[in-house]
């Protein structure tokens, strides 16, 4: 489930309590965490909804200022879900990132990990390429990276989202960078990527 930064934010402080969402079928579970922009968010509830009952104040504790503006932005088909949220801590990634300390054990447990993923691709070896790529252009515009290795934008994304999971890439407004255990990684492993 995608929530807007503003919203995300909103959960993080409390003022956000609420989602509303239309689904040809339901698209989450209570009990469910997320991670978004502004940390980890679970679902406390999911209830099917009559649109026309949304309150103002329900409107309000979903980030919206009123119920007609909330109600004119839901999907056009599928039945409507009021979705309540609680904020479930800080993205744990970001402390991952920043743990530059690597044994020998945690670089042979990444070169695992991204072995694993690079014989998952259909385009071939990708993690190495991709971590020297982002060393080599921080904070550039992910589709001008993604020419550079010749993919489209939105599966370049998904593969840079794998980098982040394990630790090694950050995300900025605009483009990635190679994080302090990406750097760290780098430095120790005798991998090397193949040419571009």
């Amino acid at each position: 489930m995608l929530l807007p930064l503003k919203v995300a934010r909103g959960v993080a402080d409390g003022s956000v309590t609420l989602a509303f969402r239309r689904w040809r079928r339901q698209d989450v579970r209570p009990g469910q965490v997320f991670t978004t922009a502004a940390g980890m968010v679970r679902v406390d509830a999911v209830t099917l909804v009559d649109p026309d009952d949304i309150t103002d104040e329900q409107a309000r504790l979903a980030g919206w200022p009123d119920a007609d503006g909330l109600r004119r932005r839901l999907a056009p088909e599928g039945e409507t879900y009021r979705v309540e949220l609680s904020y479930a801590g800080p993205d744990p990634r970001v402390d991952l990132r920043e743990s530059a300390e690597l044994s020998a054990d945690d670089i042979a447990e990444l070169d695992r990990r991204l072995d694993r993923l690079d014989r998952a691709a259909a385009h071939g070896p990708w993690t190495l390429r991709y971590l020297e790529l982002i060393r080599a252009h921080p904070q550039r515009r992910a589709p001008d990276l993604a020419e550079l290795v010749g993919r489209e934008t939105a599966p370049f994304k998904i593969d840079v989202r794998k980098l982040k999971n394990l630790g090694l890439t950050v995300s900025f407004p605009v483009g990635y960078e190679v994080s302090p255990r990406g750097l760290a990684y780098l430095a120790g492993t005798t991998r090397r990527p193949p040419p571009l």
